[in-house]
């Protein structure tokens, strides 16, 4: 599976981006999706993940009730909705997957697969 990540970019506090992740290969339906995030001189850190089927979905603490995660398998991609932004949320965004024989969530990095390339989402005060 390879990822492509897009949608980041710059944007004033309390306003929105979508970031979207794009999947080649034939796994995407049978993969769960995460998003985590990597702020400069701080650990990655998890944001949101969703089962294969899209029934389920789990927020970070951080994000929760701002950030949706969800996910087109027609179309192969996943997407993070993020509204009310805040300064803190400035990181480069990650998009991994991880095939499952269930439909599971995955909330640890270290038991994804693939990951995207990344990419910046900056919130200016």
């Amino acid at each position: 599976v390879q990822l492509q990540a897009f949608g980041g970019g710059l944007v004033q506090a309390g306003g929105s981006l979508r970031l979207s992740c794009a999947a080649s290969g034939r796994t995407f339906s049978d993969s769960a999706m995460g998003w985590f995030r990597q702020a400069p001189g701080k650990e990655r850190e998890f944001v949101a993940t969703i089962t294969r089927s899209g029934s389920t979905t789990i927020y970070g603490d951080s994000v929760k009730g701002r950030f949706t995660i969800s996910r087109d398998n027609a179309k192969n991609t996943v997407y993070l909705q993020m509204n009310s932004l805040k300064p803190e949320d400035t990181a480069v965004y990650y998009c991994a997957a991880v095939k499952v024989a269930f439909d599971i969530v995955k909330v640890v990095a270290s038991l994804y697969d693939y990951w995207g390339q990344g990419t910046l989402v900056t919130v200016s005060q």
